[in-house]
This record gives C-alpha cells, structure tokens and sequence, in this order.
C-alpha cells in the first residue's frame, strides 16, 4: 500500500542540510509512539494499543530502509508490548503485584550487573551479532516468499553507545510491563543518548522527538516515583 510507503510525504521540515522529508507511515509511527510514553506516565493501560501501533509501523520502516536487526527488535517490543497489556489488566490475587513500585535492592543490583555486562558484550560483538541477526531476518523474509537480498552493511557508527540503548531498552521495557520505578529513569538515559546519537548523524527529526520523549519520560519518572512513595515501597 502507498500509504505504508516511506516515499509517501506528508510533509518537508526545513531541518539541517536540505530539510527533512516526514512521510505519513514515520509521522502516524512516531505520534503513537509518544501517545504510548505519555500515557503510560499515567499508568493507563491503553498505552499498550499506541505501543503495538507505533512497533509495527517502525517494523515496516524498518524493513524498507533495510534496518533488520532494528526489525528484529521491533518484534521483541510488540510481544513485550502484549506481555505488558496482560500483566497490567490482570486484576484478581495480583493488585499489589502491579503497583508501582521500586525494584528490591538485589534485583536492582542483579539487572544493574547484567546490563553492564551485556552492555560490554555487544560492544565487541555489536557488528557480527547485527550481521546474523540481518542474515537470519532476510532468510525468515526470503521463506515467506519476500524479494529481499542480504544487504551490505557497514561498521556501527557509536558500538558502544548503540549498544547501551539496545540493552537498556531491552530491560527498561521489562521493568515497564512489570511496573518499576526505574524503568523511566532507564528511557531518560536513552532517550538523551538518542538526542546526542541522532543530532550527530543529522537526523534532526528523530532527535527533536527524542527530546520530547526525555522531557515525557522525565515526568513519567516524578509521577512514579511520587506513586511509589504513596504505596509506601520506596528503597
């Protein structure tokens, strides 16, 4: 479908060297996207429908700039996205589960562990370990019968810092469906990482909405933390 289509425009922002062009499917992807942080802030669960909108439109974004490892991960947030909305609905024997709460200190102190490590892993293995995620994409695309060939790809621009976000993204989403404290403090430090990132690449539109999403994410952080105070599980 041509609505589905990154050449479908919808507008030209005169942002850096020759502006940028928003195409529908970004816009509809993105908007959704912060619908989702925001209401999540507001610890409703319908958050979860903007997040299932905004992951299948960024899968297809994806898969026509030929980012498979970003379509990859797409996948990983719409079934986290499914898990969270289960979890959040769940009501009988499982309300104190599902308050808003801070993660107990070595639980905390085991994700903090793991994620460094994973963090240093995929800092030496980022570029083979995107190759076979892309090699394994494009195998899955080609058995269902899609014209995709093996793209050529090129040495990670930041390894150290893209793979922060992926990792970090990865377990903030976690201790979102599980209604953690410290999953917005984790999308603060992604998102101003993503700021920095997306500024250098000249991606100025991407990185103006992850300053909005720092600036949602920063209140999803003082809504949660003063929630958790009232539930009386503060550290």
């Amino acid at each position: 479908m041509d609505f589905l289509s990154t050449q479908n425009i919808l507008i030209h922002i005169p942002l850096g060297k020759g502006g940028y062009d928003l195409s529908w499917i970004e816009a509809i992807g993105t908007l959704a996207g912060l619908l989702c942080i925001w209401l999540a802030s507001r610890e409703k669960i319908i958050n979860y429908l903007f997040g299932l909108i905004n992951v299948t439109l960024f899968a297809i974004i994806f898969f026509q700039i030929q980012l498979y490892a970003s379509l990859l991960l797409q996948l990983f947030f719409f079934a986290a996205n499914l898990y969270g909305w289960y979890a959040w609905s769940r009501q009988e024997g499982n309300q104190a589960a599902l308050q808003i709460r801070w993660l107990p200190r070595n639980k905390a102190l085991g994700w903090g562990v793991g994620s460094l490590l994973a963090i240093a892993l995929m800092t030496l293995w980022i570029d083979p370990v995107f190759a076979f995620l892309t090699e394994v994409a494009v195998m899955l695309m080609q058995a269902l019968g899609l014209q995709v060939t093996m793209p050529e790809l090129q040495p990670d621009a930041f390894p150290f810092w893209d793979s922060t976000m992926m990792v970090l993204s990865i377990v903030a989403m976690i201790l979102m469906t599980r209604k953690y404290v410290e999953n917005w403090l984790l999308w603060v430090v992604i998102d101003v990482i993503s700021v920095w990132i997306f500024a250098r690449q000249g991606v100025y539109a991407m990185s103006l909405e992850y300053l909005i999403l720092t600036l949602i994410a920063l209140n999803g952080s003082w809504l949660w933390i003063k929630s958790a105070r009232q539930h009386q599980r503060a550290p």
